[in-house]
């Protein structure tokens, strides 16, 4: 991945973890269930289990 590249850089950190964390949502689902709403899309039934949860909003 890309962003690992920044990984030399301590002050990186965070951006790396904020990345990894949409690709996991991506790699889960395949796409960002908390945009479904707004393109007019269904929820799947784990989708609305996901957004319940704590930091699943960025």
């Amino acid at each position: 991945m890309l962003f690992q590249q920044l990984g030399d850089d301590p002050g990186n950190a965070d951006v790396i973890s904020y990345a990894i964390r949409h690709l996991q949502v991506i790699e889960r689902f395949g796409r960002f269930p908390h945009r479904n709403q707004i393109l007019g899309r269904e929820t799947t039934p784990e989708e609305a289990e996901f957004l319940q949860q704590p930091g699943s909003s960025f």
